[in-house]
């Protein structure tokens, strides 16, 4: 049995997040269990690169409201008590509404590749 105590809140970087993004590390995934969970707040239009993760990610909306994209899919509006599932090498990203905050529990078992910062017109879709 391993105990961890509770981190500080960190700023996501600016490599992996458009505006503010703020992390709370909740499970680190090490030798005993290779989950890593994390509580992650975005602020009214913040959101990630596009990103896979080996092994997928399962992410919790907690609160607020939040929109989503898979490659080559469309940009869906997600609230709480939604749960999103990207699988092993998935292209996507996720964030908040741009009028809205949107914290999620995010739980993956492998490392993520980031990519691209999503644009604007990614962001906003065909219609802005």
């Amino acid at each position: 049995m391993e105990l961890n105590k509770r981190q500080p809140t960190i700023k996501g970087p600016s490599d992996w997040f458009t505006g503010d993004v703020y992390l709370d590390r909740l499970a680190n995934g090490g030798e005993l269990s290779p989950l890593s969970v994390g509580s992650v707040h975005f602020t009214p239009g913040a959101r990630t690169a596009w990103h896979s993760h080996r092994g997928g990610q399962t992410l919790y909306v907690t609160e607020g409201k939040g929109l989503i994209q898979a490659h080559d899919g469309e940009v869906l509006e997600v609230t709480s008590g939604d749960v999103v599932v990207s699988g092993d090498g998935e292209l996507h990203w996720h964030g908040a509404t741009p009028d809205y905050y949107m914290t999620h529990i995010s739980m993956t078992i492998g490392e993520a590749t980031w990519g691209q910062h999503v644009t604007d017109a990614q962001y906003f879709g065909p219609s802005k």
